[in-house]
């Protein structure tokens, strides 16, 4: 049906809003019991995580094995299975939810969808063994609301993720999907619409933090007979997942974005600029795209006013440098993926030379919340100078791996260890990247640092687009500068000196200092070009590429001291400086030239009493310390033909 007024998206809204009414009292209530059929429950719902991670680990055949089992029981009239986007909890999925009790079950598999219709859905009992079981109680935890890494969330940009279908219009509109875009049109100016946005304080959630609404005024402002509308969608942060997770799982949201935003600027023409490797959220936005053209939410005459918008998709191929909104223009043009200067910015000459707007996914997935809630609501939230809420990726040598959304103001200290459970194998935390390779690697003394645009600068790191990774006690910095920098080097466009010539030559000086060839003076030198760099680079790779290198020699000067000066690696990554492996002949190894401790005489003899085992001459002694021989404990094991393994 073509949607021409509120009083048509209301008529559906009423009309699926009792499929997510279910869904919405189970998140509002405290489930202790489980209330399957055989509790009286007339209609229960299965929420399987749909999201890229949990496919990878079969949540198709998790979904394809619970229809089966309902089949196979007659129950289908009872129990529906459906696919939502990512829950955020990766480290867990694939991840199964029951509604209406709220049962949240981890790790499934395919095999225990049999167990979940029988004894969950039929026999009312929770399957304990697929609980959550809280590290620090060791206790199970059925319901989400009781666990720390969903406590201090909030989820605004991720509020439909792992709630609704994404693949249903209808879902969306449900949850008041298109009502900010039908007010917008019917009911205020296009100044209107910027000032709210503006008034909100979104900042652009890609890693400047431009305030947006200034960057639509801008747009707004240019007299052209065409603008364009882009979201930029080629997240290329290593680690970094959080603008797919919300098009795999919220595409409608970006959709509706694209439109206000083209109302407000006086746009017609939306393009979403997404990497190739992104099949399932490609997927997505394509229906999305054409279920809002089916209920005439795209194309001509949006509820029969005179605004027309329309979307496309383009394709990236994975370069990082495309990220930034020059290049990724000048991609989308056919032509080769390169920054240019600014001024002209893309608002005055962007896309074919006509005015453009450049604003990535989770930037996007913002606006119509906030003009559904209200500008005032949003700038409640977060820090005085960084509104409203952050998602970010967390990753690395952390117990919660996920994706997460947390209100701006939030401490490092409050995400790695309340959120993200701590470090693994309860090993000492060393750091922090923020901000992927763009970023800093934050220590100890930063853990207490509210989490906003402007603390990370002085922090010596940034936001960036929501990377971040954890390291513990067995990372080497010197190591982990070395391969975001390698990264850096590898997707430089190559367009200006600083960045194709400066950052080869930081990285060569890290891998001397790696090998065990560098100098006091390299490091002095790795800190003078690096700042030559971020002064004088053409664009935002290039200006923030060495801020890894320049935050390691802030924070870990001395375990960079100690790879130029001792030739050591305290983490024991860096290979060339490992100590190398002194070996003993077996001739050197005669019981007479063995000291005389129990250890060694032991060793000795069961050397030389095992001919059909071991022969002499097939036999070496690995000495730690050969200086040390006459006073150190010789502990070797023999291996045969010819292999010698020490301890």
């Amino acid at each position: 049906m073509k949607i021409l007024s509120i009083h048509d998206l209301a008529t559906i809204r009423k009309r699926a809003e009792h499929k997510l009414s279910l869904r919405e009292e189970s998140n509002e209530k405290v489930t202790e019991k489980c209330c399957g059929l055989a509790s009286g429950t007339q209609h229960l719902q299965i929420l399987i995580c749909g999201g890229t991670g949990c496919k990878a680990s079969s949540s198709q055949g998790i979904t394809d094995s619970l229809r089966t089992a309902i089949e196979k029981n007659g129950i289908a009239g009872k129990v529906e299975v459906i696919t939502v986007g990512c829950f955020g909890f990766c480290e867990k999925g694939p991840i199964v939810k029951i509604i209406p009790d709220n049962t949240f079950y981890t790790q499934v598999t395919p095999e225990d969808a049999e167990d979940i219709i029988t004894e969950h859905i039929i026999g009312g009992r929770k399957i304990e063994r697929l609980l959550y079981i809280d590290p620090k109680t060791e206790h199970t935890v059925s319901d989400s609301k009781h666990m720390d890494f969903y406590r201090k969330q909030l989820r605004i940009a991720l509020r439909n993720c792992g709630f609704i279908d994404p693949e249903n219009i209808e879902e969306y509109i449900a949850r008041e999907g298109y009502h900010a875009l039908a007010d917008c049109l019917l009911n205020k100016q296009p100044t209107d619409v910027i000032d709210l946005i503006k008034r909100s304080g979104l900042r652009g959630r890609g890693g400047g933090g431009f305030p947006t609404g200034l960057k639509w005024e801008f747009t707004h402002k240019q007299q052209s007979d065409i603008k364009y509308v882009v979201c930029n969608a080629d997240e290329g942060d290593p680690g970094a997942f959080m603008d797919r997770s919300i098009m795999e799982g919220d595409p409608h949201s970006i959709v509706e974005a694209m439109c206000i935003c083209g109302y407000s600027i006086g746009s017609s023409k939306g393009l979403v600029y997404i990497r190739a490797e992104y099949p399932l959220a490609i997927n997505r936005l394509k229906i999305a795209i054409g279920q809002a053209r089916n209920y005439g939410l795209l194309g001509d005459n949006i509820l029969g006013t005179d605004f027309s918008f329309d979307i496309e998709i383009r394709y990236g191929a994975g370069a990082f440098v495309c990220g930034e909104e020059t290049a990724l223009i000048h991609s989308m043009e056919g032509k080769r993926g390169e920054p240019t200067l600014k001024p002209p910015f893309p608002a005055e000459s962007g896309y074919l030379g006509k005015p453009t707007n450049v604003n990535n996914v989770e930037t996007l997935a913002n606006i119509p919340i906030i003009l559904t809630k209200g500008a005032e609501w949003f700038a409640a939230i977060g820090t005085e100078r960084s509104k409203g809420t952050k998602v970010f990726a967390l990753a690395g040598k952390i117990n919660n791996v996920g994706l997460i959304e947390v209100p701006m103001g939030t401490t490092l200290r409050e995400v790695i260890y309340e959120i993200g459970g701590g470090i693994k194998g309860g090993k000492k935390f060393k750091a922090v990247q923020t901000g992927g390779p763009s970023g800093g690697c934050l220590t100890e003394k930063h853990l207490d640092t509210p989490i906003d645009f402007d603390n990370l600068l002085a922090a010596g790191s940034m936001m960036g687009s929501g990377g971040m990774i954890v390291m513990d006690e067995d990372d080497c910095m010197v190591s982990v500068s070395r391969f975001y920098l390698d990264f850096t080097v590898e997707e430089s466009c190559g367009k200006c000196t600083p960045c194709r010539i400066g950052n080869k030559r930081l990285l060569e000086l890290l891998n001397k200092i790696t090998e065990g060839r560098g100098t006091e003076k390299d490091l002095d030198t790795l800190a003078t070009l690096g700042q030559v760099i971020k002064d004088t680079a053409l664009c935002g790779l290039g200006q923030t590429s060495p801020n890894p290198v320049l935050s390691t020699l802030d924070n870990f000067h001395d375990e960079s001291l100690e790879h130029v000066r001792d030739k050591t690696c305290r983490a024991k990554q860096c290979k060339s400086l490992l100590p190398t492996p002194t070996f003993v002949s077996a001739a050197t190894c005669a019981p007479r030239t063995v000291p005389p401790t129990q250890s060694s005489v032991w060793y000795a003899n069961r050397m030389l009493s095992a001919p059909t085992n071991v022969s002499n001459a097939e036999c070496a002694w690995h000495a730690v310390n050969l200086k040390l021989f006459l006073s150190a404990k010789i502990i070797c094991s023999l291996w045969k033909k010819n292999k010698l393994h020490s301890k």
